[in-house]
């Protein structure tokens, strides 16, 4: 740790900020409504490439499938047996396309940050998680209404058999657990995941450069913090592929669960949860 201190003290390491890591100008329409920057680019071609990958592989499907349809078959399968059918029996498999294109929208927000040339996980900024916290949320209330009726709120907030004294305290629990804590929680737990990844990777990256390879002086400098600062630099080094592998593992784990999650709020929606 004093050798990180010294090395950032004397211009080798440094650690970079939130603004460097997350924050990109806008190169489209800038000052207005409509700006464009780095990060709205990435969540446009994430939809583009769900919408690329469902029409290509669903569009004309063969009764044979080819390896790249059974490969999104598969996709679909995994959300239909393993989400929809466990948590929402045969009722929610209307909500199998919805479900579906969750997941993967949000796996490919989260593979970004160990893409090439890309390395930026656009989930990491909190404006799509809470678009798609708020989406949820908006969904399973409407569905509760359509299948409850208004009697929906009721049925969400107002526990049976409890003394009517004790509804004080549990109707406003419940009414905040419901309403407002849901998609509070779905969009921080993608957000805060991501965020903290991506941190980690950039620190162990830069670290290996910074103690093992300076790339911004010619000729490359090797070992620029000397034989101690190279330890550190091999560490970070090693590091690095182990955090990518797990990375990519929170990626599609943190998609999964924003999805499973949201199938329990519809199934709670769909039949009343007391």
């Amino acid at each position: 740790m004093n050798l990180l201190l010294a090395a950032e003290a004397e211009g080798g390491f440094h650690v970079p900020s939130l603004e460097t890591l997350f924050e990109f100008p806008a190169f489209l329409f800038e000052d207005t409504l409509f700006a464009l920057n780095r990060t709205g680019l990435l969540y446009l071609i994430a939809a583009g490439i769900v919408c690329a990958l469902m029409l290509t592989a669903f569009r004309a499907p063969k009764v044979v499938p080819g390896k790249f349809q059974a490969a999104m078959e598969s996709v679909v399968g995994f959300v239909r047996d393993n989400i929809v059918l466990e948590v929402m029996g045969p009722d929610g498999l209307r909500f199998v396309p919805f479900l579906t294109s969750l997941f993967l929208f949000i796996f490919v927000n989260n593979f970004y940050e160990i893409m090439p040339f890309v390395q930026f996980p656009t989930t990491g900024r909190m404006a799509v998680p809470a678009l798609l916290a708020l989406t949820v949320w908006f969904v399973f209330i409407a569905v509760g209404v359509k299948n409850q009726g208004l009697k929906y709120f009721k049925n969400a907030i107002v526990l049976p058999g409890v003394p009517f004294a004790i509804h004080f305290l549990l109707v406003p629990i419940e009414f905040i657990s419901t309403f407002i804590v849901r998609p509070l929680t779905l969009a921080v737990r993608l957000f805060a995941n991501m965020m903290a990844g991506h941190i980690l990777l950039a620190i162990a990256f830069i670290a290996a450069n910074a103690f093992l390879i300076d790339f911004h002086a010619w000729p490359f400098g090797f070992f620029p913090e000397g034989a101690s600062g190279a330890v550190i630099g091999i560490f970070a080094l090693a590091a690095g592929p182990l955090l990518v592998a797990f990375e990519l593992l929170v990626g599609v784990l943190q998609a999964y669960i924003f999805t499973i999650l949201t199938a329990v709020y519809i199934s709670g929606a769909l039949h009343p949860d007391h």
